[in-house]
């Protein structure tokens, strides 16, 4: 069965030459979540664009979050998961835990929920993200039970990284749905 991929991006949205925005445009069964406000996210908000986005989507979802939306996903899946999405790729997670890596309109989403997912999931992130330190992100990896990939000196893995339509990123979304698959198997 096909997956809907649903994009969710974080704070400002995903900006013109972003990897989510080229994943939208050129790869097929690809939607993404709308919020009211992209510059002062508020969690409640927040949740509601995305219950109401997977509410959308008939048959399985592949969640692929950026940023303050891999927050969001966390969150969600804590107080209002649907079994229908059935993975998620949480890409450069910011961690609105610490004031020294993210802006004060994203607090609100903290703390950041700890507890292991209801799905497969793979945490990607760079050495030299400014809005969570490479510790934090192998920690939040483990206590969500997250497959941890390090993709080296790539910034925020955003427009400003250059990556275009992302091959490398994609090859991992491959991996994430051979995990799905797995665990239907074993279901």
């Amino acid at each position: 069965m096909t997956h809907t991929l649903l994009i969710v991006p974080g704070l400002g949205d995903s900006s013109p030459g972003h990897w989510q925005n080229h994943w939208l445009e050129q790869l097929p069964n690809t939607q993404k979540v709308n919020q009211k406000n992209w510059y002062l996210p508020d969690l409640q908000d927040w949740l509601n664009s995305l219950d109401s986005a997977i509410a959308q989507v008939e048959g399985p979802i592949v969640l692929i979050a950026h940023s303050l939306a891999v927050v969001l996903i966390t969150h969600w899946s804590k107080h209002r998961y649907d079994p229908k999405v059935k993975g998620a790729l949480l890409v450069a997670p910011a961690d609105v835990d610490s004031c020294d890596h993210t802006p004060p309109e994203t607090w609100n989403f903290a703390p950041i929920p700890l507890e292991p997912l209801p799905f497969p999931s793979i945490l990607i992130t760079s050495t030299n993200d400014p809005y969570i330190t490479l510790d934090k992100a192998r920690f939040l990896a483990e206590k969500w039970q997250s497959t941890f990939i390090n993709i080296g000196d790539k910034g925020h893995i955003n427009a400003a990284s250059n990556l275009g339509l992302w091959d490398e990123g994609q090859q991992i979304m491959q991996d994430l749905v051979h995990l799905m698959q797995q665990k239907q198997q074993t279901t």
